[in-house]
């Protein structure tokens, strides 16, 4: 079993969710995050003072799934989230080591 966290920009996240019902793939946990990297921040005007926004808002998605369906994801994921521009965001995979379903008990594969 596998775990994928993709961090990415807000307005991608129905693109996203959409691709990966086509790949069946239906349960996540989506979180409104923020951060930066190379997109770094920007300017806002507020009560004609400029200050800096170092955290950008993202939105971040985790889903568990089996091994064999992890490829599949993350190009569905990259491609629905592409904009070709720097923060289009990241994906990172982590081994998931064990799973229960708790209101049945079950558990690994069978609980996701």
């Amino acid at each position: 079993m596998k775990k994928i966290e993709a961090i990415i920009k807000p307005y991608k996240l129905d693109a996203v969710k959409d691709a990966l019902e086509k790949l069946d793939i239906l349960g996540m946990t989506v979180t409104e995050v923020k951060g930066f990297g190379r997109q770094k921040g920007h300017s806002e005007l507020y009560r004609g003072a400029e200050y800096q926004i170092d955290f950008v808002p993202k939105i971040k998605i985790e889903i568990a799934l089996n091994a064999e369906d992890l490829a599949a994801a993350m190009e569905a994921i990259a491609n629905a989230a592409r904009t070709d521009k720097v923060g289009d965001g990241k994906i990172f995979v982590y081994n998931l080591e064990d799973c229960v379903k708790i209101r049945t008990g079950e558990r690994g594969s069978a609980a996701l």
